[in-house]
């Protein structure tokens, strides 16, 4: 399964990363976890046009090949006004001031922070990106151009990840091509028609339903090939079956626990397999946590699976109510056992104490998901 490098910058941004960014920009968390999953996308939409030429490819090929340590390390060395400070040297020679100034704006404004903390946010989430960029290199054998290429084929993907508030801003500013507006209208034509004939009866509804699909066919392919998923919706050729008026159809996800509809995809990322990650990694380092040495080496896989999570949360926001209702009925049916794990940490002697935090923001995490 090809790479999503939203997905991969996200994973790095830990809630102790987000609870960090937050104080620095004087946000909530949830403020400033929005923020955050904005600028990710908005940055690597920047790179994907950087790496547009040769001479782009080769600073970015420069600057990766420079960097030091992790991002997470630094900020925790330097903290957020040391890691921003060197983000943004290293974004200035990428973009160029201009361009640089002009993203900080938009973002400013689409997070409540100015443009002075829009430039700060892009200063301190741009090490991240930079940091996810050289590992996945790293891991998949990639040159310069290799990397490149990857990340111009997932450039409308990347864009599509950008919140529409500050799309339009990007794109009025010319940052970004805004040619996926007309899939993202497609989508939604198609979502009403589909909640229209859902509503219609069973014998009138049909009639309804040939007649739009008929004359609708173009945008919902188009709208099927960008987003994926609304690949579950069939349609009955024959005439001779009435449209269902149950819950959407469902299928089984390879490797979770319950069921979830095939629409639990959003901004290209498949939510209830992002969800199954998370639950198998914790299944896997939860079990080893019996003494301090195993929690403190159990500790980032309990990080990364809760950092998952986040994305997931900041995600489910745009599913439609009865995918977040399928959503949350995965998470209830995934949490007894996983609530089962962490008591038996908790009452472990001397264990309990290294581990709290990190099983109190687990267990906190996957409450809020139950109730999306």
């Amino acid at each position: 399964m090809a790479v999503n490098l939203t997905s991969v910058v996200t994973q790095f941004l830990t809630p102790e990363v987000i609870a960090q960014i937050a104080s620095f920009l004087g946000l909530d968390r949830s403020a400033a976890q929005k923020a955050v999953a904005a600028a990710v996308p908005t940055m690597l939409a920047g790179l994907s046009d950087v790496v547009g030429t040769p001479a782009g490819v080769n600073q970015l090929s420069k600057l990766l090949s420079q960097q030091q340590g992790n991002a997470t390390d630094l900020l925790r060395n330097s903290g957020a006004q040391g890691l921003a400070q060197t983000g943004s040297t290293m974004l200035a020679g990428l973009f160029g001031s201009k361009t640089m100034d002009t993203m900080a704006q938009a973002l400013g404004r689409f997070a409540g922070t100015g443009n002075s903390g829009g430039k700060s946010l892009l200063g301190v989430i741009g090490p991240f990106v930079l940091g996810a960029l050289g590992q996945q290199q790293r891991d998949a054998g990639l040159d310069a151009d290799g990397l490149a290429s990857l990340l111009r084929s997932q450039k409308n993907q990347i864009v599509s990840a950008i919140p529409t508030g500050l799309a339009d801003q990007l794109g009025a500013a010319g940052l970004i091509d805004r040619v996926e507006s007309g899939t993202r209208a497609a989508a939604a034509a198609g979502s009403r028609i589909t909640s229209a004939s859902e509503r219609a009866t069973a014998s009138a509804g049909q009639a309804a339903y040939a007649a739009v699909t008929k004359s609708q066919w173009p945008y919902w392919l188009a709208a099927l090939v960008i987003l994926g998923g609304l690949a579950w919706y069939a349609v009955d050729r024959t005439g001779q079956q009435t449209v269902a008026e149950g819950p959407a159809a469902v299928r089984t996800t390879a490797g979770t626990v319950g069921m979830a509809p095939a629409d639990l995809t959003v901004d290209g990322v498949n939510l209830a397999n992002q969800v199954t990650s998370s639950i198998n990694i914790l299944k896997s380092a939860l079990p080893t946590i019996t003494d301090e040495a195993g929690a403190q080496a159990a500790l980032p896989k309990i990080n990364d699976a809760v950092a998952q999570l986040n994305d997931v949360t900041a995600r489910a926001a745009k599913l439609s109510p009865e995918a977040r209702s399928a959503l949350a009925k995965l998470i209830a049916a995934a949490t007894p056992a996983i609530n089962q794990m962490c008591d038996k940490v908790m009452a472990t002697p001397a264990v309990g104490a290294v581990a709290k935090p990190a099983i109190d923001n687990l267990r906190a995490r996957l409450d809020a998901l139950a109730k999306v």
